[in-house]
């Protein structure tokens, strides 16, 4: 069996038709408090991917209108 070699980086364009096709999501949560009070709290969500791969797992989950009336 023969060994191929791989390079393992990556170009920009790659990573960016990668995120778009499989779609990546980026939940982040932070709290600041001082002397045990909250101060301030953020909570964000992110979501990051092509119309197509959005519309393929939104109606999965009932986001769209005719996952919503079926």
């Amino acid at each position: 069996m023969a060994v191929e070699k791989t390079n393992a980086s990556s170009s920009l364009v790659e990573v960016i038709d990668r995120i778009l096709d499989k779609g990546i999501v980026i939940d982040a949560w932070a709290r600041l408090s001082l002397v045990g009070i909250e101060l301030l709290a953020v909570e964000a969500r992110v979501v990051c991917a092509g119309v197509e791969t959005f519309l393929k797992y939104a109606e999965a989950i009932g986001l769209t209108p005719t996952a919503a009336t079926a």
